[in-house]
């Protein structure tokens, strides 16, 4: 399977290119903290070391021994894994499910770090992150430039014309979703090539494509939205680099289409699986673009610092999001999360990840319903925007998925397929 792939090769690379950043980021730890900058590289090099190590050769998972704010909730979850395995010994890395032992791994990474001031805030995924974003210079140059110049006729358009600039920012949004480093174990997947030209070509690859359902909610909600109640949509974000430019792309354009009123953006609050976006991402990227010395590129930089100064972008973390639950959990483990995501008109998932804790990373029937593949997830009309990188897929016509399977057997963990699959919550 993909997930046999992933522990056995994937995840081995990409704690050796972890120890190796670390390595080479020696001298800079001395020159800003001294002999106590290097002792600690040692110790959190030593750490990842034996990682690997138990990872490769099939040991348990432990507990975790940090005293971080989540500590006890990983713990008990671990104690819940031990409970399902019905006495077949302690779950190990490839004796577990997929999802939580990939979680764990970078949970595991995170605690290296934080234990080891005064190198505790180092993200050993930040130079993947900006060489992402600066080798995709050329697609952020064409994507800003072409909203900039659909901006200047925005008013102008009619219902129409909006609907198919809305499905076209939806569809790179949803192929920019191929630049993961974390499933290119952190070699470079930057978007080099304009992500407008190719998306004619792309519409036979949506196995799912539930844009139409979107246009009308968005439409729906704008003619119910009195003075009081504003259009929210929250996007649940996945990668830096170029996939987070076409997420915000995305949301200037609903603000100034006004098919919505506030863009609300969930990111991680620690590195996550290589490339996901952190506070620290998001805030970089808009500094980067506004300063960038391409008039188009500036102005998107210097209109999104706007919009979140103004408050109609709020940008929020939550711990829930780094943790190994899937979100059927969430009303549970993490109330106030739900309570807020409850104030959406419209959730948008990026990405794999999000994908597998939407579904329970289950071996699905391909023909099972969305809705019921999540399971009970419901705070707000949901919509999914991913490009398939694993072994689960819902909500396909009958026979759709075997066909494909038939002349592709690996469709499923390749990237060249997409959904934007939508469940309305009701």
């Amino acid at each position: 399977s993909f997930a046999y792939i992933t522990i056995k090769d994937r995840l081995p690379q990409i704690l050796t290119r972890v120890i190796d950043t670390l390595h080479r980021h020696k001298n800079e730890f001395f020159e800003e903290h001294g002999e106590k900058g290097v002792e600690a590289e040692k110790r959190a090099i030593s750490f990842l070391s034996k990682l690997r190590n138990e990872l490769q050769t099939d040991k348990p998972v432990t507990p975790l021994e940090d005293e971080l704010p989540d500590a006890a909730l990983w713990n008990q979850y671990l104690d819940n894994q031990r409970n399902l395995s019905n006495g077949n010994g302690e779950p190990s890395w490839f004796q577990s499910p997929w999802l939580y032992v990939e979680c764990y791994m970078y949970r595991r990474i995170h605690a290296a770090l934080a234990q080891n001031p005064p190198i505790d805030n180092f993200d050993v995924f930040k130079e993947g992150k900006a060489q992402n974003f600066f080798e995709s210079q050329e697609a952020i140059i064409a994507l800003c430039t072409y909203f900039q110049e659909l901006l200047k006729n925005i008013k102008d358009l009619d219902e129409k014309q909006l609907q198919e600039e809305l499905f076209k920012l939806l569809q790179v949004s949803l192929w920019g979703n191929k630049c993961d480093l974390s499933f290119s174990a952190g070699e470079g997947s930057s978007q080099t090539s304009s992500p407008l030209k190719s998306l004619e070509n792309m519409v036979p690859y949506i196995v799912v494509n539930d844009m139409e359902k979107l246009w009308s909610l968005l439409v729906n909600a704008k003619k119910r939205n009195t003075e009081k109640s504003k259009v929210r949509v929250d996007i649940i974000l996945d990668n830096a680099g170029f996939e987070l430019v076409s997420d915000l792309v995305l949301a200037d354009f609903m603000l100034s289409s006004k098919l919505a009123d506030e863009v609300h953006f969930h990111g991680k609050s620690i590195p996550w699986y290589v490339s996901d976006t952190t506070k620290h991402d998001f805030n970089w990227t808009i500094k980067q673009l506004q300063s960038a010395n391409h008039m188009w590129m500036s102005r998107c930089g210097i209109n999104w610092e706007g919009n979140l100064k103004k408050g109609v972008w709020v940008y929020h973390d939550h711990i829930f999001w780094t943790l190994p639950h899937d979100y059927s959990s969430m009303a549970e483990v993490a109330p106030d999360l739900y309570a807020e995501l409850q104030k959406s008109d419209l959730l948008l998932f990026k990405g794999d990840l999000n994908y597998r804790k939407l579904t329970g990373d289950k071996k699905w029937e391909y023909t099972v319903p969305f809705h019921q593949a999540l399971n009970k997830f419901h705070p707000a009309p949901l919509c999914s925007l991913r490009t398939l990188k694993s072994d689960t897929q819902v909500g396909l016509k009958p026979g759709q998925g075997e066909k494909i399977q038939a002349s592709e057997p690996q469709w499923m963990g390749s990237g060249k397929y997409g959904v934007v699959q939508f469940d309305d919550a009701l």
